[in-house]
């Protein structure tokens, strides 16, 4: 089983950055695709970036958002820069214990941590 505690949240400005942290239990780390999603209040979650030895982001992070890991830490990142009010949800880091399986989806996914809430204010 492994844990995944996500950090870093908070209320920012528009225009403003953030930097969430997810912390991962267990010793297989370095082999997992790690992901990060948002859930915004009444949609569904979705795919944001992931990380495996290469990086995918989704066309509206682009640019702007930035995912990162030290697998000495066990840890990934994502670094969010111009903050825009419709980046506002809660995120989630996903961990893919395959590492292969290349996916936005979120049933792709094998843990989930239990978010951390970003809110931009216009």
């Amino acid at each position: 089983q492994v844990q995944l505690v996500e950090s870093g949240g908070g209320l920012v400005q528009a225009g403003g950055s953030l930097r969430l942290s997810c912390a991962a239990s267990g010793r297989a780390f370095s082999t997992y695709t790690m992901g990060w999603f948002r859930q915004a209040p009444g949609k569904e979650r979705e795919f944001v970036a992931r990380i495996s030895l290469i990086t995918y982001y989704a066309d509206f992070v682009k640019g702007r958002f930035t995912i990162s890991r030290d697998n000495a830490k066990n840890t990934v990142y994502l670094q969010m820069n111009s903050l825009k009010p419709e980046d506002t949800a809660v995120y989630y880091c996903g961990a893919d214990a395959s590492g292969y399986r290349s996916s936005q989806s979120p049933a792709a996914y094998d843990y989930w941590g239990q978010g951390t809430q970003v809110t931009v204010s216009s």
